[in-house]
């Protein structure tokens, strides 16, 4: 790890600028940021961390220190490209564009060059199915706000090299990240799996009428929701017990939802053009103002639990 020096990003979309944020904490690390499209990455960069700024967490200077750290290109044959020791790609999540853009990258970059996707739900393993140093090449699962949220998922493709793996969560660690492992690629990797089965049985809930969306929320919110960052859910089995956990599932499991397709509510509002904060309507209403209120209180939260200002 000692000899990575330039990092790559590729897509400079908010995850992308929210990434080379991120790799700007290690002041060893030279970030170049490639597009095809020209952007604002300095204004995005400062948008995006105002809140920190506000807040008094980094100055306005830090910041601007940072910046100059991060080059933009819409150039992939410069030198920020073919010189890159780690490749983190941040591109719209299509399969076919994913692999062309490493198609690409792999022609330019050299041979030992790391490359990472940064993908929530897609295989790494088909991903770089057509690359031909596959051994080289993770899934980094960023978590948006990318930012500020501290986990980032390393996933093993079918052929992802043990020392690849390790290489790059020793990379997260030195921004200040909290990677993981997730051994096999599957679907959803670690957490969205997790996140994914909550949401299912929450949207049962509201479905039978069991109670309303506002209220399976506050019910999240105010219970186990607010010790879940301190107590995880296999110590929690460890401190009630084994035992207990297992009476436990042995009579509720059977009653909870076990669907394999998407709710039939869930469909009905995705149809009826109900879709959540971006028309205004999903389970519950939002007004514009609401909606931005609650992405604010989002980062606010966030940047509370972490820098506890």
């Amino acid at each position: 790890m000692s000899d990575l020096k330039n990092i790559l990003i590729c897509g400079a979309g908010m995850m992308g600028k929210n990434i080379a944020f991120v790799f700007t904490e290690n002041p060893d690390y030279e970030i170049t940021l490639y597009d095809i499209n020209e952007t604002d990455v300095a204004g995005g960069i400062r948008t995006n961390t105002k809140q920190l700024v506000e807040k008094g967490v980094f100055s306005a200077e830090e910041i601007e220190e940072r910046l100059k750290r991060v080059s933009f290109t819409t150039d992939i044959d410069s030198d920020g490209v073919k010189n890159a020791d780690l490749v983190i790609e941040a591109v719209f999540e299509d399969m076919n564009i994913k692999q062309e853009t490493f198609a690409k990258l792999e022609a330019r970059v050299r041979p030992d060059t790391i490359l990472c996707t940064n993908s929530s739900v897609m295989s790494p393993s088909e991903i770089s199915a057509k690359l031909a140093h596959r051994e080289r090449f993770v899934g980094t699962h960023f978590w948006n706000p990318g930012h500020l949220i501290p986990l980032v998922e390393v996933i093993k493709s079918d052929a992802s090299s043990d020392e690849t793996a390790e290489t790059v969560m020793e990379v997260l660690r030195s921004v200040g990240k909290k990677p993981v492992l997730c051994k096999k690629d599957v679907p959803g990797f670690i957490a969205n799996r997790m996140q994914h089965a909550l949401w299912r049985e929450a949207i049962y809930i509201v479905e039978q009428g069991i109670a309303d969306a506002a209220t399976v929320d506050e019910a999240v919110r105010y219970s186990f929701g607010l010790r879940l960052p301190q107590l995880g859910p296999m110590e929690n089995a460890d401190m009630v017990g084994t035992d207990l956990t297992y009476n436990i599932h042995d009579y509720i499991l059977k009653d909870l939802c076990d669907s394999h397709t998407p709710s039939p509510m869930l469909t009905e509002l995705r149809d009826a053009g109900k879709l959540g904060f971006k028309s205004g309507e999903g389970f519950q209403k939002w007004t514009e103002e609401e909606t931005k209120q609650s992405a604010a209180e989002l980062n606010e939260y966030l940047i509370k639990m972490l820098y506890g200002v």
